[in-house]
């Protein structure tokens, strides 16, 4: 009797463990990729560069650019 309730104790830790590997997917990372949409338009709303027009793909990579730049450590230190 107490071999079957250890028995029965290890079968349902190792359930356990393996019902945690049936999560489904995240889907947030496919919903924030869209593409029917260009990278530059972007959206119209407060959390965007103050230099950045949306649509204006040039505007787009100057300011992407020039956050790069800030972000190098090269370019920083000099």
């Amino acid at each position: 009797m107490k071999l079957n309730f250890r028995t029965l104790g290890l079968c349902f830790a190792a359930a356990t463990l393996l019902a945690a590997c049936s999560e489904p997917p995240e889907i947030a990372a496919k919903v924030a990729k869209r593409p029917d949409v260009a990278p530059y338009m972007g959206a119209n709303n407060g959390f965007m560069t103050k230099n950045w027009i949306p649509g204006n793909q040039a505007s787009w990579a100057e300011s992407t650019d020039k956050r790069t730049q800030g972000q190098n450590e090269y370019s920083r230190v000099k």
